[in-house]
This record gives C-alpha cells, structure tokens and sequence, in this order.
C-alpha cells in the first residue's frame, strides 16, 4: 500500500490533469465530496451545528469552499472564513469560491491580524472546524499570521477535522513546521502521506481515512513511490507463499546460530534464542562466554548451548573467532549482538565475524554499537545484513545524534541503506524499514507499553528465526516487525496498555503467526479508503 511524499502526490496530479485528461477542477470537486462524506460519518449530527471553515487562498482552500457548498446544501450553517482577499484567489480555487454566494454562504474575509481581532467572538461560537488552510507542499516553518490563526484554532478545543493534511505539519517527515493545527480526523486525498503515519505526525493527524479523487492506477505506477504501509494481507501473502510442509522436521526447518550474552545481560541471550524458536526456526545454537553456560542451559531449554572460551572478564574474543566460523558452517542464518557488551576486544570479534559470516546476518544492539567507525566494512561482505538499530544505535552509526535521527526516519534508514546495501530496520513507534534498492515500510503496529527492556531481543530473534526458515531478508524484516507489534497489541488488549514485558510478547507470537496465515478478511468502503486500525494504533 503507497505511503507518498509531497513532490510524488503533486506529479500524480499534474500527470493526471495533463496527460490523462481529468480537469483539476474535478479533481478537487472529488476531493471536497469524499471529503464531505468522511466529515458525516466521523462528526454526526451535524444537522444543528455550527461548522466553520478557514480556508487559504490555495487549492487546499479550494477544497474547503467545495466543503462549504456541500455542507449548505444538506442545510448545515457553515462559515467560511477565507485567510485572503477574494481578489487574489486564483484557478480552480476561485471557480468554487464564486460557487458559494448563489448558496449564501457567508465568506468572511480574514487576510490579516486586524480582521482576526474583529471576528475572534463570532469563530469562537462556531461548533466544529474544517482546516483548509495550507496543504502537503509546505516545508518551512509556520510564521507570522498563519502561525497565529493556527494556534487559535488549537486553542479553541474544538473539533478540527483536517482537510488533506493538517495545516502546518511537513508531510514527508511528520515533523510539524514550528506549529501545527491538531486534528481529531483527516480526509487526505488518493493515498496517505508518509508524515500521517510517522510520529508526532500521526498524533496531528488524528483518524485518517482516504478518499479516492481520481488519480489512475497507471498514473501512480508511472510516478513509482518508493514508501509503503506493511498491512496483515501483505504479511499473510507473505506467510502463505511460503507454507510448511506436512512432512517437515527440525532438519529442513533451519539452524540459526546466535552469538550473544555477557555477564549481567544473559537475558538478552535467552530471549533472543527463544524468541527465534517461537517463530518457527528448527534448531537454535547459542553461543555464549563459556562462563555463562551454567546461567543459560536453565534459561533455554530448547535451544543449544556452546560454550566459547573468554577473557578474563568473561566477554567473547579473539580466541572465539575460530570455533565461530566452525559453528557458522551450515547454518542459515547469524544473529549476533545482543546483550554482548562493549569491550574493545569484543568489538574487533564482531566486526571480524561479521566480514567473514557466508550465512546472512541480523545485526543488533552491541553488535551495532561494535561498527560505530567502522561502518565502511558493510561495503565487501560475504552476506546480506540485517541491522536493527533503535534511533540511539543509529545515530551512533551515522555520527549524529538521537534527536537528528528522529527528524527524518525515512530519509536517514534510507541513505544508509542505500549507501551500505545493507537491510536498515530503525526502530520505535512506526518501524522503519529501508532496503538498499532504496524502497521503505512503515510498520503501523505496535504500542507504547512496549517501551520496555527486551522488546528488541524479542524483535532480533523473530526476525532471525524467519531468516532461517529460509525467508528473504526483506519478507523476514517486514513480518518479523509487524507480528512483534501485533504479538504486543494482543497483550496489551488482554494485560493492560503497560506492564507486560518481552517475554509476554514472545509467548504471543505462535498465535499471531497462525492469525496471519489464515485471515479473516478486510471490508472497504466503497466511497473511500481507509487504512482502520492499522493506523489508528
């Protein structure tokens, strides 16, 4: 399912008035009624309200005044309050603008702060609020009056429902520009925008539902967004394309080794192992300081245990590389990192394992932190690579900061990607994850109780164990991240919203993985799209 930027929507709609024919005008006549539609169904009872329209002088106003004239027809007293001189509204917008008078529908020019304080008292007593203000184009920071209209709607604690984007927010990062109007719900217009579904983005946007305007299937193919939405049909395809056979044993269902554990953080280790076998891996081996064997043997029963020989400090080293390139001889895939630790020896271990593993690679925590530096060696590898940073790791990887990386999710995990031709699933609310070919999936499940310890060993694990049932890294990335978010939103459904921990999670997954091979199936609107639940999480 599309998720496009700002400069991709724009060029469908160029495209599609230009070279397929469809006027803008009814582009936007489409656009104003899905949007009017979505209004009734989320703001009932509109019959006896007051409902208020602020409008910009362009097309999203545009969209607003076909709101307007909609809304009088079915004899709801709506108010548009136009933030320009009518003098200076242009194209199609002005065409809809001069539609509103034959209906007397009160227009009530605002175009700047003087008029604002003279209708503060009458827009104060409108009931709902439709932001038709600024659209999907907009990259600098809000000032001066628009800034202050937004932060008055805002403080009204009103109903807003937004008009394809909520005006202010930059609808590639989901970063609001210096401010942004919230919005209880919006109506975005042939597919959703990327800065809808990231946080805070999300946040602003409130319920999001799609109206279909008109763009031709073969006009959004041809304009190519390269950002999707993972959906449980696609992770069911996905599950279904590859099914188990009747006849399978542990020795054609895969053998993942996992190098992890230090002293203090042997959890990390167990989980991760345990977790892989929860998703359906044959076997697990894990390899650990020889030390901790006694510590993990009870931990997991299932998988296997090899002890590695240690420094003094119990931490994996030189010493290890050689019995780990033994073990890595026939194993479908390497995990390694988790709970490992930070002593410069090993460090040097990891990233040595690291170029010479022939069996695909998931890459998390320490052993993430261990290629700070170094990050020029993902460029000769033996093996596809999985990295699972969360924005800290991440950060440390690129020389930045945790705060920059969040600023620009897509764009940092897709550079990198690209850069390294490596798998990037950057972690937190909204995963992403970004292939080398440069293609990025949002995952829209998930919720805040999983702001917990573990949850990452978990995610490490799942993502492994589907690599080694023999899934690429794309499939194996793309399912292991959403099931782990629909595993904790089951929990959370039946614990409460925090308080579970990873080990609940692990425990969850069996059943969402059966869940997804057999669906139960979607319903549409005929009028409309909407993406439900899996973005309203």
């Amino acid at each position: 399912m599309y998720l496009v930027t700002a400069g991709e929507m724009q060029k469908m709609d160029r495209l599609t008035i230009e070279s397929f024919g469809i006027p803008g005008r009814v582009l936007m006549e489409n656009a104003g009624q899905g949007a009017t539609q979505i209004l009734f169904e989320k703001f009932g009872g509109l019959k006896n309200k007051k409902v208020g329209i602020v409008a910009g002088r362009g097309n999203n106003g545009g969209d607003g005044f076909v709101i307007a004239r909609y809304l009088a027809q079915k004899g709801i007293k709506a108010t548009v309050y136009l933030l320009s001189e009518r003098a200076k509204i242009k194209g199609d917008a002005a065409a809809n603008l001069k539609l509103l008078d034959p209906l007397s529908i009160p227009v009530i020019e605002i175009p700047d702060r003087k008029a604002l304080s003279t209708h503060r008292t009458s827009m104060v007593h409108q009931e709902i609020w439709v932001d038709a203000v600024l659209g999907t184009g907009l990259k600098s920071e809000v000032k001066g009056y628009f800034r202050e209209i937004i932060e008055f709607i805002n403080s009204l604690n009103k109903p807003v429902f937004a008009v394809d984007i909520p005006s202010g927010l930059d609808s590639d990062t989901g970063q609001p520009c210096g401010v942004c109007v919230r919005a209880n719900t919006t109506a975005t217009f042939a597919f959703a925008k990327i800065g809808q579904i990231l946080f805070p983005g999300a946040n602003y946007t409130g319920d999001l539902e799609i109206v279909e305007i008109g763009i031709p299937p073969h006009i959004a193919e041809e304009v190519g967004p390269r950002q999707y939405l993972l959906t449980s049909s696609l992770i069911s395809d996905y599950l279904k394309l590859t099914p188990r056979p009747s006849d399978a044993h542990k020795g054609n269902t895969g053998h993942l080794l996992l190098i992890s554990g230090s002293p203090g953080k042997t959890g990390a280790a167990a989980m991760t192992a345990m977790s892989a076998m929860r998703t359906g891996a044959g076997l697990v081996t894990l390899g650990i300081p020889s030390s901790l064997n006694p510590v993990l043997e009870p931990q997991c029963i299932e998988a296997m245990t090899y002890p590695l020989s240690e420094t003094k400090d119990g931490m994996l080293g030189k010493s290890s590389f050689n019995a780990i390139m033994e073990l890595i001889s026939g194993k479908r895939c390497l995990a390694i990192g988790p709970g490992l630790g930070s002593a410069v020896e090993t460090k040097s271990l990891i990233r040595r394992v690291i170029q010479e593993s022939t069996a695909p690679i998931v890459i998390d925590a320490d052993g993430i932190n261990s290629l700070a530096g170094h990050t020029k060696i993902l460029q000769n590898l033996k093996a596809p690579v999985i990295l699972t940073p969360h924005p800290g790791e991440m950060a440390r990887l690129v020389d930045s900061t945790a705060k920059n990386i969040q600023k620009d999710r897509v764009g940092c995990a897709r550079d990198f990607a690209e850069r390294f031709n490596v798998h990037v699933v950057l972690k937190g609310a909204r995963t992403i994850i970004a292939h080398p070919d440069g293609s990025v999936f949002i995952n829209p499940t998930g919720n805040p109780g999983m702001a917990s310890g573990g949850m990452g060993d978990v995610l490490t694990g799942m993502i492994a164990g589907l690599v080694t049932q023999g899934y690429s890294p794309e499939t194996a990335a793309h399912a292991g991240v959403f099931l782990h978010g629909t595993a904790a939103d089951v929990v959370a459904d039946k614990t409460g919203p925090f308080g579970f921990l990873a080990t609940d999670v692990m425990r969850a997954i069996p059943e969402q993985i059966g869940r997804h091979i057999s669906p139960s199936s979607f319903r549409r609107k005929p009028e409309s799209r909407t993406y439900g639940e899996e973005i309203r999480r």
